[in-house]
């Protein structure tokens, strides 16, 4: 009787023994949870000093370099947005409202000897203002810089399916 082989098992990315492809997730999941839970300064501090949040209003741009941006900021940027946010006279703040992120399909695209990725994923975005429910979906591209104290974005680039849609309000905070 002819002894079967048993089947290769899929190879699992690792970097010093680590399993990219779960950490990537994991740093994405959680940065829909700090989102949702309107931690602010916790999301800016995924950032690296240099890092970037761009959301182009069409998937062709390739720079925000003086192109138009639904949004092109930097941490100092970001900081001011989450202080005008937070203000206590900051009327689109209220009442209350809520957002609710699901992050998918994440796909290692590149991984450096240094444990840098470049990662794609998709995402889809419920937010209830007021009664209103509005649904925002699309694409991430991060570009992660690992750390001693794990990954930060270099760059994270979101493509919003329905970024040309008509908007009763503009977004307030990041998608």
């Amino acid at each position: 009787m002819a002894k079967k082989k048993a089947p290769k098992k899929k190879a699992v990315r690792r970097v010093n023994g680590r399993d990219t492809q779960h950490e990537v997730e994991q740093f994405l999941y959680r940065q829909a949870e700090v989102l949702d839970g309107k931690r602010w300064q916790e999301f800016i501090d995924l950032f690296a000093d240099d890092g970037v949040y761009w959301m182009p209003p069409e998937p062709s741009h390739t720079t925000w370099d003086g192109m138009p941006a639904i949004f092109a900021e930097d941490k100092n940027l970001m900081t001011v947005r989450m202080k005008r946010v937070l203000h206590p006279d900051a009327w689109s703040q209220r009442p209350l409202w809520g957002t609710n992120h699901v992050v998918g399909n994440v796909v290692i695209e590149k991984e450096s000897a240094t444990g840098d990725v470049v990662a794609r994923s998709r995402f889809h975005m419920m937010e209830l203002r007021r009664d209103d429910v509005r649904h925002f979906a699309g694409s991430y591209v991060h570009h992660l810089k690992k750390t001693r104290d794990g990954y930060r974005i270099k760059l994270q680039r979101v493509d919003m399916t329905n970024a040309q849609a008509a908007f009763d309000y503009v977004l307030q905070v990041w998608v």
